[in-house]
């Protein structure tokens, strides 16, 4: 396709972009941003206003099951390369410290702290990006190298918040103050509450805030108290045995999944998991209602690829009777099959 580089500003140009990713035309995608800034529309405004809610679209059809994941793959390396020619084209000089941006250890949507790291280098401060699924160790390592300013941490899933806790508290014991974003938190940074830290719900809060250094480091305490229950703990050490006995429960009373191809068992053991893994982290910040959301959403991805709600119900069931002696895990499992069950009632479920 052709692309259009008249565009009066990034909502008029949205529309556009989409059908360029869409149709994987990375030249023409890049062109829409070029002719954006060529007709003086700030770097920062075709980052946030155009790349970004394109790629929460991109996301949405792919949730939907509009896309297939490498749509979706093609989608985000073309997004990706129109930020790296946005940056280009801009090239500000750094005249501030430096800030390493990275993504927790085990997230791979790299893009949104990508974004984060771009705002943050167009308004002067030297960027060291990390990318990535960055192991504590490596961060740290880094930190004791090079002297930094902050750190700025993604979390795009919250099942990987007790990690998050760890590469905080690393980061903290290196004596370099943290800021955190993403949906991982919470859409209000709930959690990042409850892990006493540093909150910044989009780019520029967060150039604001590493900006103010007193506020940057006026973190409020965390409040993780209720893990001296050892609930969070135990159920991470039984993560294996959870899942193994719970496909063994579907294949005793779904028997067609006795029959399902290797990739729809590899998906349906990720999908187990991931239920471990949210409840898990449900109980770390002690919050039902990110199991409770999760759960909603997990019913909504597979009711759209023709798996009935009643399915997540049952293995809701099977770690109810097995975590019997967990009471908060118990309540949460409670409130998620309550909500499954009224989900599995509606029309078309």
């Amino acid at each position: 396709m052709t692309a259009t580089t008249t565009e009066a500003g990034p909502t008029q140009a949205f529309p556009g972009y989409l059908e360029c990713l869409a149709e994987a035309d990375e030249h023409a995608a890049v062109e829409v941003a070029a002719g954006l800034q060529k007709s003086g529309v700030p770097a920062e405004r075709v980052l946030l206003d155009l790349v970004a809610p394109a790629q929460a679209e991109v996301g949405e059809r792919w949730a939907r099951d509009e896309w297939s994941v490498a749509q979706e793959h093609a989608a985000t390396h073309i997004s990706e390369r129109v930020v790296a020619a946005v940056a280009a084209y801009a090239n500000p000089r750094p005249t501030r410290g430096r800030i390493v941006v990275a993504c927790m250890d085990g997230e791979w949507h790299a893009l949104p702290a990508r974004l984060v790291a771009e705002v943050l280098r167009l308004r002067g401060w030297q960027i060291t990006f990390l990318g990535a699924s960055v192991p504590a160790a490596h961060l740290v390592s880094y930190l004791h190298r090079y002297d930094a300013h902050a750190v700025a941490l993604a979390c795009a899933l919250p099942m990987r918040l007790p990690h998050a806790h760890r590469m905080i508290e690393a980061c903290r014991r290196s004596d370099v103050p943290v800021v955190v974003g993403g949906r991982g938190f919470g859409g209000d940074g709930r959690w990042a509450r409850v892990l006493g830290v540093s909150w910044a719900p989009d780019a520029p809060t967060a150039a604001d805030l590493v900006a103010d250094e007193r506020a940057l480091r006026a973190a409020p305490p965390a409040r993780l108290d209720h893990l001296a229950d050892d609930e969070y703990a135990s159920l991470a050490k039984r993560r294996g045995e959870l899942i193994d006995s719970a496909l063994a429960d579907l294949r005793e009373r779904v028997p067609g999944v006795r029959d399902y191809t290797p990739a729809q068992l590899d998906s349906t053991v990720s999908d187990l998991g991931y239920i471990i893994d949210f409840l898990a982290a449900a109980l770390y910040v002690d919050d039902e209602t990110l199991f409770t959301e999760f759960v909603e959403w997990l019913v909504a991805i597979l009711v759209s690829r023709r798996v009935p709600a009643g399915a997540v119900g049952l293995t809701l069931d099977h770690y109810g009777q097995r975590l019997r002696d967990f009471p908060r895990a118990a309540r949460f499992l409670d409130r998620a099959r309550a909500l499954v069950g009224g989900l599995s009632a509606a029309p078309g479920r």
